[in-house]
């Protein structure tokens, strides 16, 4: 083999090292599944995008609007979340914008982060047993396994802070216009509302879902699979992650912790 056909070769196999369907590059042509950028500029929305990227159908408007609802929900929950605070630690710190963006993100893991694509995963799960079952008792069964298996925390239910979360609850109502409109099937939000029940009825107590029971409801109405759940969040949470960093930078400060000193801390050594 002479030294083109070596070349031809390591070219063909540098170019099938990495397969996208997702985006065509070439000098003067851009194209996203299919589609000139420029064609998409200044016609569609972000949703109408990141539904584009993560999929290989073209959205609906109402589908869209659903998506949006979900992703406006979830973008921020104050200064004392874990990953707003760490945003904004970072900035006191030096870091700059995409720093503290980075070690924001970091932390939205199983944790802090995770709980709608657990709930989408309990959601999925309760599908499972109801094709031989019916829907209430595939729920408790459902419920029972994840909890066996996970504790009795259940993801997308309860807030330490909001008795009724406001957000769950107008999403919920986006999701039963979309529903009555054929949109969606109304299937997970009958499972949400359904777990929600069965929860109350093992404590003795409500239990309302919050806001990434809400976001698992939409995403699962929507064809989404529960690990895109999870990132869907974090493009939402960006958003918050984004503002504050910016306006702690903005503020100025210097190496400031998560309280201030005087409020000192508990020492539990010898």
């Amino acid at each position: 083999m002479n030294s083109r056909d070596d070349t031809g070769g390591l070219l063909a196999n540098a170019r099938a090292w990495w397969s996208t369907r997702i985006i065509d590059i070439r000098p003067g042509v851009i194209r996203l599944k299919g589609m000139p950028i420029q064609e998409l500029i200044g016609n569609v929305g972000y949703a109408h995008m990141v539904w584009l990227m993560l999929r290989d159908d073209a959205p609906c408007a109402a589908q869209v609007h659903l998506l949006e609802a979900a992703l406006v929900a979830a973008v921020d929950h104050g200064p004392q979340a874990p990953s707003i605070a760490i945003s904004r630690m970072a900035v006191t710190c030096g870091l700059p914008l995409n720093g503290a963006m980075a070690s924001a993100i970091n932390v939205l893991d199983d944790v802090h982060g995770g709980a709608g694509e657990q709930c989408l995963e309990l959601f999925l799960r309760v599908e499972q047993h109801a094709a031989s079952r019916d829907l209430p008792d595939a729920v408790e069964i459902a419920l029972q396994e994840f909890m066996d298996e996970h504790g009795k925390i259940i993801p997308g239910y309860g807030h330490r802070f909001h008795p009724i979360d406001p957000r769950a609850s107008r999403l919920l109502s986006l999701v039963d216009m979309a529903s009555a409109e054929g949109v969606v099937k109304g299937r997970y939000a009958r499972i949400g509302r359904l777990v929600e029940k069965a929860l109350a009825g093992r404590t003795g107590k409500a239990i309302p879902m919050n806001i990434d029971g809400a976001t698992a409801v939409v995403y699962g109405e929507l064809g989404f699979e529960p690990a895109l759940a999870r990132g869907l969040f974090i493009l939402s949470r960006s958003v918050g992650i984004l503002a504050h960093a910016w306006e702690q930078k903005k503020q100025g400060g210097r190496i400031k912790g998560p309280m201030p000193p005087e409020f000192g801390y508990s020492y539990t050594g010898k």
